[in-house]
């Protein structure tokens, strides 16, 4: 059997099971705070981090992680003699990749393989989590990096936001900017559609963005089973397990997860922000 690890980036939020019991090594993005610089994940923790943002007179901005942080885990992985496959967030959203490709140059001929996962959040990581379960039961690296490639057409993500300044200030979101400057009232709903944020819909008040969710999902998932599913959040756990037994109720899940999203994807998505993702039919 291969002995490959799985090295993905700190945007995905890993459910803490998966990361005790696979061979699952996370590298930490970057959040600059004023003077600050710190690892997402490691210096600072989802839940610190919104409540700070709360108060902070400074808005934190984001790097991608570096390629030597990268080329420190892959010779420590090798040095243990891994096979390597990391998969990351989508390259339309953050420079990660081509940090990663950087890293994996300094190791020439070695087993390191490669995959844009397309797309960020719970979407990334359930393409990490099928992948762990399918090395668990013997593919091997190519075999491997082929599921999560196939895996990238099976997930899908969409999430509502209380405004689209984070997005839009940091250069994450497409179509969307159309509908900036909407009435207060207009809670927008977004997708991340071939690698980037598309701004899909508006909807009138939080409760009826939240039911909105709901249905974006059942069409998206379109009847493929199995379904796996998650309700992602930055500072509104409650909202999110109500999110996530109303869609469990309408959509039969062999798995469902709730995860707060990590420091770096809230400084472009804001407080506010809640949404479902998904993996189906594979």
């Amino acid at each position: 059997m291969s002995k490959i690890a799985i090295v993905t980036d700190s945007t995905g939020a890993v459910p803490d099971d998966y990361l005790k019991k696979y061979p699952i090594f996370v590298a930490p993005q970057v959040l600059i705070w004023g003077e600050e610089t710190l690892e997402d994940g490691v210096d600072i923790q989802p839940s610190e981090f919104y409540a700070r943002l709360k108060t902070s007179k400074t808005i934190p901005t984001t790097s991608q992680v570096t390629p030597g942080s990268f080329r420190k885990l892959f010779s420590s992985l090798l040095e243990q003699e891994y096979q390597i496959l990391a998969i990351l967030i989508s390259e339309q959203l953050s420079g990660t990749v081509a940090s990663a490709v950087q890293a994996k140059e300094m190791f020439p001929g070695a087993a390191i393989e490669l995959v844009d996962s397309h797309t960020t959040s719970l979407a990334m990581s359930f393409q990490v989590m099928v992948v762990a379960e399918a090395i668990e039961q013997g593919a091997n690296l190519v075999e491997a990096k082929q599921l999560a490639e196939k895996a990238r057409e099976h997930v899908g993500i969409c999430f509502a936001v209380d405004t689209l300044e984070f997005l839009h200030r940091g250069g994450r979101i497409g179509g969307g900017s159309r509908f900036l400057g909407t009435a207060l009232n207009i809670k927008p709903i977004l997708e991340v559609v071939g690698g980037r944020v598309e701004a899909i819909e508006r909807v009138r008040t939080r409760k009826k963005s939240l039911n909105r969710l709901v249905e974006l999902v059942i069409e998206r998932i379109a009847g493929r089973k199995p379904v796996r599913l998650s309700a992602l959040y930055t500072d509104l756990p409650v909202e999110a397990k109500e999110l996530l037994g109303e869609a469990s109720q309408r959509i039969e899940c062999t798995q469902t997860v709730m995860a707060e999203v990590s420091s770096v994807i809230g400084t472009h998505t804001g407080p506010g922000t809640v949404g479902l993702a998904f993996i189906a039919g594979l």
